[in-house]
């Protein structure tokens, strides 16, 4: 499989094929969601558990109809079966309590994690960003 890019969402390489990491930085529009959810079908149809790290320390804002995309909304209910570990990095405070919310009524162990706390959200999917070689 690729590696998932499509600003302002782009794929953090990690250490285990079955974490699926990304970083935002900026807005995300209609066709960055819709790119992302065709992205994570496919990783679903390839893995049956996986974990995901979402990194929003440096996230503006969102469409609201992109979550009405057929894509995204299959991407989402497919995921309450196939992720297993749901870490979220810097969310917005609103989104924070969402998640912690949700995590007690999906199958899915979701956390949100503050943006000083991007080691703990790491150890908490099981792996961590896997760093090019020649790069310290």
């Amino acid at each position: 499989m690729t590696q998932f890019a499509h600003p302002p969402i782009n794929q953090i390489p990690t250490s285990d094929p079955k974490v699926y990491a990304f970083s935002v930085a900026g807005h995300i529009d209609d066709d960055a969601s819709e790119a992302l959810a065709e992205y994570m079908l496919a990783a679903f149809d390839k893995h049956d558990k996986v974990n995901m790290l979402l990194d929003l320390t440096g996230f503006t804002g969102s469409d609201w109809d992109s979550m009405l995309d057929g894509d995204v909304i299959a991407s989402r209910f497919k995921a309450l079966s196939h992720v297993e570990r749901y870490a979220v990095v810097g969310a917005p405070e609103k989104a924070a309590k969402m998640i912690e919310f949700m995590d007690k009524i999906i199958p899915v162990e979701a956390r949100a994690f503050d943006a000083d706390e991007t080691d703990a959200a790491w150890s908490f999917v099981g792996t961590r960003p896997q760093v090019a070689p020649g790069a310290a």
